[in-house]
């Protein structure tokens, strides 16, 4: 239990706590300022610990910024003094790469604030290896990117949060779902100035049938004729078929998004899948043979994978020479069936893997051009995806650095508005559940165009 005097830290504050799994131990927290000076004062199993860092601050929000920094850091050095060292240190945020930007942009080193912040050498060059991939990639308010929600899959994952929905329970609601998406797709036309990307995601979009897939291909080639980069993240490979893939070329698709996860038959079984290591090699095949841009995803952690299944996993991922291969971490999320049997993540051999896939897929000529992190993930690590020269995605840089207006349409899409040269950022989220989205698809385009068209709050 924390008690603190500084009410606005505590989401802060309990970052760290979760992050030692240490939430429910008792705490006392005391914060003041005084001068340019920022104590904390902490009381914590009997010991109590003050620490005073000088700091300058401007106005309101950068006292707020610092307040929070330092609570971290504080907090971060008690318990990493009892429980050992924690990767990304008292960086608790999903986007350190974010983070460095700002302090460039204040014509500061990013590194000598994330080794103030604790973060090991690995990581921190992770971070400027990532800034150097996304040099010509990295274009602040160029544009808008699109976002288009398919919330169907055959079945849901035990990893997965998301509202997607299995489709033999909800097929029923798929046409008319369809109809709304495509109405918002031509809503769009008056506040899209210029397309950087369209992504259509899921759930499993290929889950679809060709005429239902075709329905949305030409609802968005019809609002916005020239799309730069276009892709869909076909998902599963056992709904692969040569006709969506050449549907998906002719409407001008450039990238696919195979998500094996895994190329253990064991792990696929154990998660919830219904495909095979042998038919994901197969769906690859069939996209490869039409052109596509292809992104393999992994997660590390899977199913009590050990770190000689995951090394398999990867090495299979490689040999395929994909364009770009996403690395992500497991993680536990509210409302997925995993979260109802654990409470904490303890892996062994995770650490390993994030190692080795950061040795192997450097080997293999691949460079991390985005990376984020979550709560509740495995060994405090992070997801990475890595691209071949020029293959990234500038959707994922788009949408993870935060730096154009992102447009979504479908249950559960949530937009972003960037104002003030993006330090400011509104939201608008459509419903989560698909009847309550199909009744209110009116109403969400309304507030959408007032978003978009209007000049914010």
């Amino acid at each position: 239990m924390l008690n603190t005097n500084s009410e606005y830290l505590r989401p802060e504050i309990m970052d760290v706590l979760r992050a030692f799994n240490c939430e429910q131990e008792e705490f006392t927290h005391y914060f003041s300022h005084g001068g340019d000076k920022f104590f904390n004062c902490i009381e914590y199993s009997g010991n109590f610990y003050d620490f005073e860092t000088e700091q300058k601050v401007e106005d309101e929000t950068e006292f707020r910024r610092y307040a929070k920094r330092y609570a971290k850091l504080a907090f971060y050095k008690v318990l990493s003094e009892k429980y050992g060292n924690l990767p990304w240190g008292a960086l608790t945020g999903i986007r350190p790469t974010k983070l460095a930007y700002a302090e460039l942009a204040s014509g500061r080193n990013f590194e000598e604030l994330f080794g103030k912040m604790c973060v090991n050498a690995e990581n921190t060059a992770l971070v400027g290896r990532v800034l150097n991939a996304q040099k010509n990639i990295y274009l602040p308010d160029s544009g808008q990117d699109i976002f288009i929600s398919i919330p169907f899959c055959p079945t849901k994952c035990e990893y997965c949060s998301f509202i997607t929905a299995p489709i033999d329970k909800t097929r029923g609601y798929v046409d008319e779902y369809l109809d709304c998406l495509v109405r918002e797709i031509q809503s769009l036309k008056p506040i899209i100035t210029k397309v950087n990307s369209v992504y259509i995601g899921g759930g499993t979009p290929f889950v679809l049938n060709a005429e239902q897939l075709k329905k949305v291909y030409s609802a968005v080639k019809s609002a916005f004729p020239k799309i730069p980069e276009f892709t869909v993240e076909a998902g599963r490979p056992d709904v692969f078929s040569d006709e969506k893939l050449r549907l998906s070329k002719d409407y001008g698709v450039t990238r696919i998004c195979v998500n094996p996860q895994s190329f253990n038959d064991k792990t696929l079984q154990a998660i919830g899948r219904k495909h095979t290591a042998a038919q994901t090699l197969e769906a690859y095949e069939k996209a490869n043979k039409f052109g596509f841009d292809i992104n393999l995803d992994l997660i590390a952690g899977l199913a009590y994978e050990s770190a000689d299944d995951f090394a398999k996993s990867l090495q299979a991922a490689i040999s395929l020479n994909p364009a770009n291969i996403t690395v992500h971490t497991l993680s536990l999320k509210a409302g997925a069936k995993l979260k109802e049997k654990v409470q904490r993540l303890n892996i062994d051999g995770i650490s390993e893997m994030i190692k080795l896939s950061r040795e192997e897929l450097t080997r293999a000529g691949y460079e991390p051009y985005y990376l984020y992190r979550q709560k509740y993930q495995a060994g405090g690590l992070e997801n990475v995806g890595w691209a071949k020269s020029g293959k990234a995605c500038v959707y994922n840089v788009d949408v993870m650095e935060e730096i154009c207006d992102n447009v979504a349409v479908g249950a559960n899409a949530i937009s972003k508005k960037l104002f003030e040269e993006g330090a400011r950022i509104e939201r608008y989220a459509a419903p989560k559940d698909i009847p309550t989205y199909i009744q209110k698809v009116s109403k969400i385009i309304e507030e959408r165009q007032k978003l978009f068209k209007g000049d914010g709050k």
